[in-house]
């Protein structure tokens, strides 16, 4: 049976963001107060499919599947993917349900050029029946598929693209509320959802819809849900530096004491992912933990000149 069911709404879920909701901060998150769904960060399809297809290296040699590692204290957690080629999302999603996750969920909606170059992302948003293969081809992992998408590519297109995926009888659909060409440059557009739900009720009913876009705390994500009738919420920028947000803390609200503990709890795990990842991707972790407090910007800066976990680690322990 499909987690999705038994979700008791409304829900929060924490946003697949890259290089940030990696193993290291998911796990961070689910430790401190978990949301009720969490995302991984997008994994590609087409390099878990062709690292082993092509090169014939094995799954648990190829660094992508570490973006895929995950605590069952996470649970339900969902994998994100993202590929135009039906045969790599076939692959990658029967892989996720070896690797026990939840559900599949399929990225249209990111806006990177290098992502939409390979007809992926955003630009799934301008193929359709090529979007609905791909849905196909990842249901055969036997999971449940869900997509995260946006309202539109370079117009708001909610009639179209919206009701189009609802007619493939998601599980859930997640809507970032604003445009590709938008990108995240103005306010989300909040006040289109009652005409996504309309849509859903008349479509595809039971198909739970998650709204995405300017959700700054659980508080916020309430009043959102409530005016505007989405089942769920995706909290993404507002995750930064505050892993206690699910549990309705804001992070002015945390001592500088508790939040340095947090980033060097959160620097072990990174440091258990190495050397998959760089270590100057941490430091964009830096400024949301470290501030807010006399002293913080000195702090912060130190912090910013280590170049290992080591240096990290002995710089938060004079913290403050």
């Amino acid at each position: 049976m499909s987690f999705w069911k038994d979700l008791a709404t409304p829900f929060f879920a924490l946003a697949p963001m890259a290089d940030v909701t990696d193993p290291a901060y998911r796990r961070l998150i689910a430790e401190t107060h978990k949301p009720d769904v969490m995302w991984t960060e997008f994994v590609s399809a087409d390099g878990l499919y062709h690292t082993r297809e092509k090169k014939g290296m094995k799954d648990e040699e190829n660094p992508l599947v570490r973006d895929l590692l995950y605590t069952e204290g996470e649970r339900p957690i969902v994998a994100q993917l993202f590929s135009s080629n039906p045969e790599s999302m076939r692959y990658a999603a029967k892989l996720c349900a070896e690797l026990g996750f939840d559900g599949i969920d399929i990225n249209m909606g990111c806006p990177d050029r290098s992502i939409e170059k390979q007809g992926a992302g955003a630009a799934m948003m301008r193929d359709s029946d090529n979007a609905r293969a791909v849905i196909a081809a990842a249901r055969e992992s036997g999971l449940p598929v869900s997509v995260k998408t946006r309202i539109g590519y370079n117009q708001e297109s909610i009639d179209d693209w919206i009701s189009g995926l609802l007619k493939e009888n998601l599980p859930a659909l997640a809507v970032h509320l604003r445009t590709r060409k938008e990108m995240s440059l103005v306010p989300a557009h909040w006040e289109l959802m009652p005409r996504i739900i309309e849509l859903r009720n008349q479509i595809a009913p039971s198909t739970l819809i998650l709204g995405n876009g300017d959700v700054m705390s659980i508080e916020d994500a309430k009043e959102k849900l409530a005016a505007s009738g989405a089942d769920g919420a995706m909290l993404g920028r507002a995750i930064f530096g505050n892993p206690w947000i699910f549990a309705g803390r804001k992070s002015e609200d945390v001592p500088p004491r508790e939040k340095l503990d947090a980033l060097a709890k959160l620097a072990q795990y990174f440091d258990e992912m190495r050397p998959r990842k760089s270590y100057h991707l941490l430091k964009k972790h830096f400024k949301a933990f470290v501030s807010g407090w006399e002293g913080a910007v000195e702090l912060r800066g130190l912090l910013m000149e280590t170049e290992s976990i080591e240096e990290l680690s002995r710089a938060l322990k004079a913290g403050v």
